[in-house]
């Protein structure tokens, strides 16, 4: 019964940590899954799903910050293949 009480706290605590820095950063979420060593699917889940149920209005923060990242992933995604074919071409 220890094991699965820590276990629950080091995902609370997983989950505050990575609200604080996407908070913080306004780090997309694979940047934060990178920077904490977990996959995307983790860090997604941890947001969308664990933080309402931890800290709603925190929630709402992170939503907003991901609501961001969201809308402009595609410019990202057009600088990155910009980059690409700049290096290419040297």
């Amino acid at each position: 019964m220890g094991g699965v009480r820590r276990v629950r706290q080091y995902i609370v605590t997983r989950v505050l940590d990575t609200a604080a820095y996407m908070l913080k950063t306004g780090a997309t979420v694979r940047d934060c899954a990178q920077k904490l060593g977990v996959s995307k699917t983790t860090v997604h889940k941890d947001m969308r799903v664990r933080l309402p149920l931890i800290d709603p209005q925190l929630a709402r923060s992170v939503g907003r910050v991901l609501g961001i990242n969201m809308s402009e992933r595609h410019i990202r995604g057009g600088e990155a293949t910009r980059k690409k074919y700049e290096e290419m071409a040297l």
